[in-house]
């Protein structure tokens, strides 16, 4: 069956089988397990490199999951050997014509398909993790660092090829991202200098949540987001959110904030499930 994409573009080819819902686009794939929903980059011919209708699609594919009111987590990765490699480079993003600059098109770009797509996924209302299968360049380094949880294969790189090869600064949210990861020394080093960083350093390092074999890597991605699923929903968005604030609170602020969330919280059905699960030895059951 087929339905109509939120832009006009051409219909969405939707399949259902086994208890798995896919809407499969042009560029992108988007599955539906249960509560998990898996969002593919699919363009592995040229490694999944990002252009305005990869953008949008992707744009697309989050709005059905911000309707799912069941799903509880997503995950991101990409097709074939790379996670992404970044923006898709020619001739036509670099030259200026008659009716517009190379910047003026790129700034366009940028302010109605890239940026927004980050923001998409910084405002989801459930937890994002992605699976990095392969090289992440340029753009794709901010696609992953834009997940709350990042997964990556052994096999895996990370590449900052902006300022050494392109004379350009890391975009995406990258430069906001990588310092509070690793820090500003690391983060300048990668930025300047361009050196590929292989997935078990990018841990070491705190970049990412875990390096793990490349065979196992959506496995382990899927036991992530189920466990997730698991979670009460609304406690997921408030770990986000006082982990955000508290890099900017002071410590006063942050114990008060702290406080204020507990004691709302602690009323809720939830905790006392919670409860009741851990005299009875058992799982909590949450709606």
């Amino acid at each position: 069956m087929y339905y109509e994409s939120l832009s006009g573009a051409p219909k969405l080819a939707v399949f259902e089988s086994d208890g798995i819902f896919a809407v499969t686009q042009k560029n992108v794939t988007l599955e539906i397990h249960e509560r998990v929903a898996i969002l593919t980059l699919n363009r592995p011919d040229v490694l999944n490199s990002l252009n305005e209708t990869l953008a949008r699609e992707a744009r697309e594919a989050l709005a059905q999951v911000r309707e799912n009111s069941s799903l509880r987590a997503l995950i991101v990765t990409g097709a074939g050997r790379a996670f992404c490699a970044g923006a898709e480079l020619n001739d036509e993003l670099a030259d200026s014509n008659e009716h517009q600059s190379a910047g003026q098109r790129l700034n366009a770009t940028m302010l109605d398909y890239f940026n927004p797509w980050i923001t998409d996924l910084d405002s989801l209302q459930i937890p994002v993790i992605a699976a990095i299968n392969g090289v992440a360049a340029g753009a794709g380094v901010g696609l992953a660092l834009a997940a709350d949880i990042t997964l990556a294969a052994r096999s895996a790189s990370f590449i900052l090829s902006f300022a050494p090869k392109l004379g350009l600064v890391p975009d995406l949210g990258t430069t906001w991202r990588l310092p509070k990861r690793i820090g500003q020394a690391r983060a300048m080093a990668l930025s300047l200098l361009g050196n590929k960083l292989d997935a078990q350093t990018a841990a070491d390092w705190g970049m990412i949540w875990q390096c793990v074999e490349d065979d196992e890597l959506l496995n382990v991605a899927m036991k992530t987001a189920q466990a997730l699923a698991r979670s009460p929903a609304h406690a997921v968005l408030e770990v986000r959110r006082a982990l955000r604030l508290a890099e900017t609170n002071d410590l006063k602020q942050q114990l008060d904030y702290e406080r204020e969330r507990q004691c709302q919280l602690v009323e809720k059905p939830t905790f006392k499930e919670g409860v009741s699960a851990f005299k009875e030895k058992r799982l909590p059951v949450f709606d």
